[in-house]
């Protein structure tokens, strides 16, 4: 018997996973605020320690609390699973949803009239001083011009904290936060007095001394509040529990932890605070089993299910951070997405196996707690116990889309092809949503743009024009192309111009926070900081990299594949006929004009007109029609001017089914991309690196993509990271990640994405356990990087949009990360119901 299933959650984790599912998201004032004043009497201090001042005051008088049934405490904010928000990095967007943040689409947040208030007095300081002005002023026309027509965004760090790293936990659970400050001073006090770079490296020291005595204050505080709380507890049980939690807290972080509890504790802390002092997302704990497991080992007097309960409430407070975005950058991140991305298993820097006790507990954590955070995930190479694969098998079918699974066999030397070291890169964890990184060393700024490959395409198309604006070089007309290398020289050109204002922006962006928001907290945690006496913002940390990355890879191989075949082998059309039903949308309405619903009459005849195509039910072929139908007001006449032409690309081979005709060319068009932005260094000294991942702006960004040569209309959304489009993989899950599989993964070393959709039955009992393992071992022996899975069925879906209340705690797949279906904008729910359901 394979199969072991999982425990219960205690009581206490029950109430407290309840108090983040009922909890209605706030955005609060008082940091803000706090930040504010700080920086209003620092004017005439350097940006290091003006930012160890915001964090001093902000440690000192952030209001705190202490929720029932916490054994591990610490919140950035009063109401559960709300935030706060950093005027530092960017403020009017706040403030132009003052009235509807708490109505719009995709994460609402409320807003008490008084929160806004606040907000609005602390912004009268800010217009000319953030990050974003600043970022802004060094950018060309060109590239705000690239980014307003829907090219690429770097909104993600242009209006916040950077993030996207995992510093040194470890370090901290021995040494604690006086380490660091006793290592600080020794460095301060040896700086070579000759060497002109002294002067910055001692505000760098003095900066770090100041951000880490104000957060042993911060611990001190919450020492105060458990005492206090326990003097006024009539439960002798809470009393005991409130008396140790301030005894935890007096002691860690400021000392190294000395049993399991500190060390979860610990572990919290820091990573709070790092949320605390910036506004950045994935801050990933990292590879919490290696840096835990010692310290459960040690603890003889701690009972299994104690620990796991301590595991528990950690899972827990994960979810009780959250972020505000605006409103675009919130329906590309829909979801209340943070990417803590928590990583367990894969290799020790010796190449042994790495896989501990807590490895398991973390998997228990998942079935117990059954909330989006973190985003587990699991690392896998040749070496792997079959009872983790199966274990995490037993976690996948639970349909909460987790542990994405990564391979430690593509990822290590892909690392080491960018310069990291080998026991670095058999350290590796995941950050984000699926990028790697040698931890606690990396200043990677991964996810630092969205690309649109298939907007690059549809530019290509139009000779560099979007619409009327020549805004891409003049590369040939279409119609003039003769082959595939015609089409791809074109391309090529386009997407050459485009990468580089993608590079600029990002760069831009990149000397906007190291001028004006170094992190003295954050940075101390992250090697080689502390050896060079500079901010990780500065290029302090030992391997820097930025990563934006790709979407609709799918979209345009299919694409392309559909030009060689109809137009230059088969001579079934023209390019001057392909680009009039491209530029009419194949007589398609969208937008304004489009009906919301349709009748059962038109369900009716959609369905027929499929049955009588197809002779079976094509769901992709429905959803087509469907479309069709909704576009138009009533069902296209088969005398459609473009019908025709529609169908024709629409049959075309697809990728998804592991044909090498259509794999190799989406290859290739992945390829230009990424080798296109590895040609770009970045001003911490690092070297540009491509991912393929598209969060959920694959649903957004589709919106600004014209009809394209695969059939797709304008305006839907574009495939998912490397997967498929929906519905075309139709020869099953192998076929499928063999595709997948054919992409250069190594080459995308910021990290791929790739969903698959699984009926429950296809993972029941042992069976359904060994075939998952099978195919994820056959997939990472093909050279695949990541995959990941949502396990539910389409019914399910369904019956959860129509009647979101009876359906509050129901978890899946979004991209990179999980989150509440029923909390998903309409359009991100459908993308997902549309995704290809696989069986074994």
């Amino acid at each position: 018997m394979i199969e072991k299933g999982f425990t219960k959650p205690t009581d206490r984790i029950t109430r407290l996973k309840n108090q983040i599912l009922n909890a209605r998201p706030h955005v609060e004032a008082d940091r803000a605020v706090l930040a504010t004043e700080a920086y209003k009497v620092t004017e005439g201090l350097s940006p290091i320690l003006r930012r160890a001042k915001v964090v001093e005051k902000i440690f000192a008088e952030l209001p705190i609390t202490i929720r029932d049934d916490e054994l591990v405490v610490g919140s950035i904010t009063v109401n559960p699973r709300s935030t706060e928000i950093w005027p530092e990095f960017s403020f009017d967007w706040v403030e132009k949803e003052f009235d509807t943040m708490a109505t719009r689409v995709a994460d609402p947040f409320e807003i008490p009239k008084e929160t806004a208030a606040a907000l609005h007095e602390a912004f009268k300081y800010w217009p000319g001083r953030t990050t974003a002005d600043l970022a802004a002023s060094y950018m060309s026309k060109k590239a705000k011009d690239c980014i307003a027509n829907g090219v690429f965004t770097v909104g993600n760090y242009f209006y916040g904290g950077v993030g996207h790293v995992c510093v040194d936990y470890g370090k901290i659970l021995k040494t604690g936060f006086r380490g660091v400050i006793i290592e600080a001073i020794k460095r301060r006090e040896t700086l070579d007095e000759r060497d002109p770079d002294t002067i910055k490296k001692q505000q760098f020291y003095t900066a770090v001394i100041i951000a880490y005595t104000a957060a042993i204050g911060f611990a001190n505080r919450y020492a105060d509040k458990a005492e206090e709380l326990a003097r006024n507890c009539t439960n002798p049980t809470r009393k005991a529990e409130l008396e140790q939690i301030a005894k935890n807290c007096r002691r860690v972080p400021e000392h190294g932890a000395t049993s399991f509890w500190e060390a979860c504790q610990t572990m919290w802390f820091v990573q709070c605070m790092l949320q605390i002092e910036s506004s950045g997302h994935s801050i990933s704990p990292g590879r919490f089993d290696q840096y835990m497991y010692p310290f459960l080992k040690a603890d003889t007097a701690i009972s299994r299910e104690f620990a796991q309960e301590l595991i528990d409430c950690i899972w827990i407070k994960l979810n009780d951070v959250n972020k505000t975005r605006d409103e675009v950058s919130a329906q590309a991140f829909a979801g209340y997405a943070v990417f803590q991305n928590l990583c367990v298993g894969g290799q020790t820097e010796d190449g042994l196996d790495a896989t501990n006790d807590v490895s398991y507990m973390c998997m228990e954590a998942v079935a117990h707690v059954r909330l989006p955070a973190p985003s587990f995930s699991i690392r896998v190479w040749q070496g792997t116990p079959d009872e983790f694969l199966h274990r995490a098998a037993e976690v996948v079918r639970l349909g909460l889309g987790v542990p994405a699974v990564y391979n430690d066999e593509v990822i290590i030397p892909s690392l080491q092809n960018r310069g990291v070291s080998l026991s670095d890169a058999r350290d590796y964890g995941i950050v984000g949503c699926v990028e790697p990184q040698a931890i606690h060393r990396t200043e990677g700024w991964h996810d630092a743009a969205f690309f649109n490959v298939a907007k690059v395409l549809e530019i290509t198309l139009n000779n560099g024009k979007v619409g009327d604006t020549q805004l891409g070089p003049v590369t040939g007309d279409a119609k003039d192309w003769k082959s595939l290398e015609d089409f791809y020289a074109a391309f090529t050109g386009q997407m050459s111009f485009f990468v580089k204002y993608l590079a600029e922006a990002d760069n831009c962006v990149d000397i906007a926070h190291a001028e004006r928001a170094p992190l003295p907290f954050l940075s101390a945690m992250v090697d080689d900081c502390m050896g060079r006496g500079k901010s990780v913002q500065e290029g302090g940390a030992i391997y820097n990299f930025t990563g934006p990355q790709a979407f609709g890879v799918a979209d345009t191989g299919d694409s392309v594949y559909a030009m060689k075949k109809f137009v230059w082998d088969d001579k079934k059309l023209t390019m001057a006929e392909l680009k009039e039903a491209l530029d009419a949308n194949f007589g398609m309405v969208t937008g304004a004009n489009a009906p919301a619903e349709m009748s059962e009459s038109q369900i009716y005849e959609a369905v027929k007109k499929v049955l009588a195509s197809n002779a079976s039910l094509d769901v992709a072929a429905l959803k087509d029609e469907v479309y069709r139908t909704l576009s138009t007001g009533s069902a296209p006449a088969a005398s459609s001017k473009y019908d025709g032409i529609r169908r024709l690309l629409d049959s075309a081979e697809a990728f998804g089914n592991d044909n090498d005709d259509v794999d190799l060319i989406a290859r290739k068009c992945a390829q230009i991309y990424c080798k296109e932005v590895e040609k770009y260094t970045n001003p911490r000294g690092g070297q540009f690196q491509a991912g393929i991942y598209p969060v959920s702006a694959n649903v957004l960004f589709g919106k600004d993509v014209g009809a394209l040569p695969d059939g797709r209309p304008a305006k839907l959304p574009l495939a998912d990271g490397v997967s498929p489009r929906q519905g075309k993989d139709r020869l099953g899950p192998t076929a499928a990640a063999n595709s997948v599989a054919k992409l250069d993964h190594f080459i995308a070393s910021n990290g791929t994405l790739y969903n698959q959709k699984f009926l429950p039955s296809a993972l029941a009992g042992d069976a359904g356990l060994q075939n998952f393992a099978s195919l994820v071992r056959s997939y990472f022996d093909h050279k695949g990087m990541h995959v990941q899975f949502n396990v539910i069925d389409r019914e399910t879906l369904l019956k959860a949009q129509k009647n979101p209340e009876d359906y509050n705690d129901l978890v899946v797949r979004v991209a990179g990360y999980s989150a509440q279906f029923v909390v998903l904008a309409k359009e991100v729910q459908d993308d997902i119901i549309s995704r290809t359901e696989q069986a074994f």
